[in-house]
């Protein structure tokens, strides 16, 4: 049986292009509902290794996690240049981009 870090890679490489999901999101789908914050260990930690697209991971209210203004700006013009638009309180609109796996809602 896969463990809850493989399963969470596995969902964190297959979010498309222009799509985000939260950690919440990924931590339930991978099997453990309360595991947001291991899916931010496993990004911060697995990231290059594994060549995750960590930007488009983002918190349940649509907003760049991200504390450091270097790297808030990085994860924002990423998401930007993969036409993901941001409201003027900085935050994604999760009905509209919000990346849901096959049966997964």
């Amino acid at each position: 049986m896969e463990s809850f870090t493989e399963r969470a890679l596995t969902i964190i490489q297959s979010i498309p292009e222009g799509k985000v999901m939260t950690y919440g999101q990924i931590a339930r789908i991978a099997g453990s509902p309360r595991g947001a914050r291991q899916v931010v260990r496993i990004l911060h930690s697995m990231s290059k290794k594994y060549q995750l697209p960590w930007h488009r991971v983002i918190n349940s209210k649509g907003e760049i996690g991200l504390k450091e203004d270097d790297l808030f700006h990085v994860q924002k013009l990423s998401l930007e240049s993969e036409g993901i638009k941001f409201t003027k309180d900085n935050k994604v609109n999760l009905d509209v981009y919000l990346h849901h796996p096959e049966g997964q809602k």
